[in-house]
């Protein structure tokens, strides 16, 4: 009983600077933001969790999905999704078989984990290619869940369904104390390693050359992403999540430099969740779908945009249209003829 005192008090007294923060600081600014836009769902305590809670996906979602995407490996975090599900199996089966109360998201993150090292090792010291690996252990993971809901006669089913599809209603303190964490732990090991991770992506054979250890930087990279989906699972779903890795990216795809397309891929993430989360309560609509949606609904539009910019300076290098026909009567005077001779050479 002690024990149990001790612990509580001790879990009570780590938690006490965030549920500060929480209510008298972001809360407070949320109020006030409400009262001075007139928008009072910005005064509900879990729509401010959920906004929280969307802008950390927004930051840590592009933070790590620049680096995967430009070494092609998006589908790692589609597979680390789908092995989040069967953590979440796990936790949610031994709660029901042996009575426990273990948190599905722990089980998922040390699920999730494990996943990316195991792939990692099997690139490293098994016969199979990357996509292979990542094919095998996509299936398996949510095989895994699946199974296990069945065994339970669909016991677990209906409380699964708040991971697979995300909801903002299930967003709780201690989710977003969670997410708030693995932001900061995250941005960190980001800012810490980015010229090595850097180095890695682009050249890793000059990396090896350097002295980097290529591995370990590659697992660093993988266990990562495993930390941003798992975060971001309670929200999105563990069926869309990947998409906030990939969407803000791809978006973003034509800034100049690398930390540039960090920004930019940041940015646009943050509108997209922002604008997914207020239309999906709006509308009571899917939290995750919704941001999915608007994600691509923006690259959409910055696609569209590239385009037109690219035929614009196209048009712009050619020159005003009585310059074009000017150029095009030009080159028809000394066009070859078709003996290979120009009318002066014929005279």
């Amino acid at each position: 009983m002690f024990e149990m005192t001790s612990l509580l008090t001790l879990k009570l007294f780590a938690f006490a600077p965030f549920n500060w923060f929480l209510e008298d600081a972001y809360g407070a600014f949320m109020e006030a933001l409400a009262k001075a836009l007139g928008l009072p769902v910005l005064e509900y305590a879990f729509m401010q969790r959920a906004y929280l809670a969307a802008i950390c996906i927004g930051v840590i979602g592009p933070l790590v999905g620049t680096f995967l995407v430009h070494r092609e490996m998006s589908m790692i975090a589609d597979t680390l999704a789908h092995t989040a599900f069967a953590g979440v199996a796990v936790g949610l089966f031994v709660n029901n078989a042996l009575s426990l109360s273990l948190s599905p998201i722990h089980s998922a993150l040390v699920v999730a984990i494990g996943t990316a090292l195991l792939v990692e090792l099997l690139v490293q010291y098994g016969d199979v290619t990357t996509d292979t690996s990542l094919a095998m252990i996509l299936t398996g993971g949510f095989a895994l869940g699946s199974v296990l809901i069945t065994a339970t006669d669909g016991g677990i089913a209906v409380g699964i369904d708040a991971y697979l599809f995300g909801s903002l209603a299930t967003v709780s303190r201690a989710s977003v104390g969670l997410l708030v964490l693995m932001t900061g732990l995250v941005s960190v090991a980001v800012v810490i390693t980015y010229r090595p991770l850097l180095y890695v992506t682009f050249d890793a054979t000059a990396a090896r050359a350097a002295g980097i250890s290529v591995v370990w930087y590659n697992r660093l990279m993988v266990v990562l992403t495993a930390l941003v989906v798992v975060s971001a699972m309670q929200v999105m779903g563990v069926i869309l999540v990947a998409a906030m890795l990939v969407i803000p990216v791809a978006t973003a795809d034509s800034a100049r430099s690398f930390k540039r397309s960090i920004l930019v891929g940041v940015l646009v993430a943050e509108v997209t969740v922002i604008t997914g989360v207020t239309l999906s309560y709006q509308y009571g609509i899917a939290a995750g779908g919704t941001i999915v949606l608007t994600g691509i609904g923006l690259y959409v539009l910055s696609l569209g945009g590239r385009r037109l910019g690219l035929q614009t300076r196209a048009w712009l290098r050619i020159g005003r249209p009585g310059e074009l026909f000017t150029r095009v009567i030009d080159n028809t005077a000394s066009e070859p003829k078709a003996d290979g001779g120009t009318e002066d050479e014929e005279r």
